[in-house]
């Protein structure tokens, strides 16, 4: 395993377990590995478990490029009631059961989900104002405008509707940046009920899959930054050439004309990300 032999430059697919941070799978890797070098992309609530993605080493460099356009999740419903935080941890501020529905009703109503829409971000998020993140406002009993968001639901469609528990289950692919605990209170609303979130699970993140994800006491696989990034590599025999990109400089490379492009040395070993700045010419993007 590449840890054994002391490589620990890349990416690991993570399935979070509920009731621990973002944080505490990080600080909890880095004591495995006996490394700092560990950062995740892509923060999933205590309450959530399912995919996360871990930077190890050099692999963090690349972790604000692997925060997915798209993600999936599996979401369960509660029915009748509406907290503080928009999910079951939170303090029930408003609840009432006096209402029907029915399989059908949910089909439809998620049915006019899939759309792009400006939503509210949750008010116990860590979404900034004026420097201080929502949850310290929400904590102070502050009130404050919460901002809106354009997202896109590309996907959305009903699993399961149990009725004797007041629950249902959906799957969707949604944008960056959509929280489904606020997507979940606008379905409520659309069904004239109160709706909160009682359980999640992120299922995908881009091109990263669930299945493909292990527990932190598993043996774990570590997925090279080569891998990890979807952008064409190029080995660099030129010595001048090579020299110019250990050293992060601007360079003009016409052998494509992609966004970013990987460079390798005759190793095989990641040298650099390079971003197309205009036409033919590169800058260093990430030094690895």
């Amino acid at each position: 395993m590449d840890f054994i032999r002391g490589i620990m430059d890349g990416i690991l697919l993570i399935n979070k377990e509920k009731g621990v941070t973002s944080r505490d799978v990080v600080n909890q890797i880095s004591l495995k590995l006996k490394t700092k070098k560990v950062g995740h992309a892509g923060t999933l609530d205590p309450l959530a478990t399912g995919l996360l993605i871990i930077g190890v080493g050099k692999g963090t460099k690349i972790i604000e490029l692997l925060t997915a356009s798209e993600k999936e999740y599996i979401a369960t419903v509660k029915m009748g009631i509406e907290t503080d935080t928009l999910d079951i941890t939170g303090q029930i501020i408003n609840e009432n059961y006096d209402f029907k529905v029915n399989f059908e009703t949910l089909k439809e109503c998620l049915t006019k989900f899939q759309k792009s829409y400006y939503q509210e971000v949750p008010k116990y998020s860590a979404v900034k104002i004026n420097g201080k993140k929502l949850y310290e406002y929400a904590r102070e009993n502050k009130e404050i405008e919460l901002p809106k968001r354009l997202v896109t639901i590309k996907k959305i469609e009903i699993l399961d509707f149990n009725e004797k528990q007041l629950e249902f289950t959906f799957k969707v692919l949604v944008s960056k940046g959509t929280y489904i605990r606020s997507l979940i209170k606008d379905i409520g609303e659309a069904l004239n009920i109160y709706c909160t979130m009682k359980d999640l699970v992120r299922t995908k993140s881009g091109k990263f899959l669930l299945e493909n994800s292990k527990k932190i006491e598993d043996e774990l696989n570590l997925i090279s930054i080569r891998e990890a990034l979807d952008v064409k590599s190029y080995k660099i025999e030129d010595e001048t050439l090579l020299k110019k990109i250990k050293n992060g400089n601007k360079i003009n490379f016409s052998l494509t004309t992609d966004l970013y492009i990987l460079f390798l040395d005759k190793e095989n070993n990641e040298l650099a990300l390079y971003k197309n700045e205009k036409n033919n010419l590169y800058k260093a993007f990430k030094v690895f």
